[in-house]
């Protein structure tokens, strides 16, 4: 099932996508929320009318970084021998159509197309084989970066926190085996990034398990996977797109911060 969060006359609410053809999907309306027992309500609108929001409002977002060899290596950066998590801060979420705001202290933004893992249920030192257990699905997301402020500081809260940094959408997919997808981004429509989720280091199981053993997790937050190799700059202007196979594609444009 495809679950997106959507805003329609002021109103907010949860909805299964519906349908193959993008100018043909709907939205079946969910009575309820979609980290509980829920049932649809079979009052569909079209979803060109409604505004897509992003699909969940995370307490926190676990980022792993250096998660694909060949994107560590292009930074300059040794592979880490164990998960190697950081934090972005809820207010760094945007959703699908939403502005990546560039800005005032980095000369050089970045994009990082990543598989983002969204928690269903509270959970806490979850074992492996319990992994997919608290998983409610999957979903796109961009892991946009200020990367000369990330080398100059020796922690990364600025360079991967700041406002609009953390698009997320179109929305998640709960049926999905997640373990060898295609990721891929474009720039204004050239490509700049293709990579498969298989070529993690440590799979979404290890990262799961990793960060469960230091705190817990909540419904609705989300774990960024890493980003294949590929990252570069991007412009005021630049419209730049996140696509997961099974998943669908991110669109968000980039604009200078007023």
């Amino acid at each position: 099932m495809r679950i997106a969060r959507f805003s329609i006359d002021g109103n907010v609410a949860f909805g299964a996508v519906e349908g193959d053809k993008p100018d043909e999907l709907v939205l079946d309306i969910i009575k309820g929320i979609p980290f509980a027992d829920f049932q649809l309500s079979g009052t569909k609108v079209p979803l060109s009318k409604v505004r897509l929001l992003p699909p969940v409002l995370p307490n926190k977002v676990v980022a792993f970084g250096r998660n694909y060899a060949e994107h560590a290596r292009e930074l300059g950066n040794e592979v880490p021998d164990a998960p190697f998590a950081f934090f972005k801060p809820s207010t760094s979420v945007i959703g699908p159509g939403d502005e990546i705001q560039y800005p005032s202290f980095t000369e050089e933004l970045h994009h990082e197309a990543e598989l983002a893992v969204v928690i269903g249920r509270m959970c806490r030192e979850v074992p492996r084989e319990r992994v997919r257990d608290v998983i409610l699905g999957y979903t796109c997301a961009n892991d946009i970066t200020a990367r000369d402020v990330q080398r100059r500081e020796k922690q990364w809260a600025r360079a991967k926190g700041f406002d609009t940094a953390c698009p997320l959408g179109p929305w998640v997919e709960t049926d999905l085996e997640p373990s060898d997808l295609t990721i891929q981004l474009t720039v204004n429509g050239q490509q700049r990034q293709l990579g498969r989720t298989s070529e993690m280091i440590h799979p979404i199981e290890d990262l799961i398990v990793n960060i469960s053993e230091a705190m817990t997790l909540l419904p609705g937050d989300v774990i960024l996977t890493g980003t294949p190799a590929g990252v570069g700059p991007l412009a005021v202007g630049d419209e730049v797109s996140v696509s997961i196979e099974g998943i669908g594609t991110l669109t968000n444009k980039v604009v200078k911060r007023g």
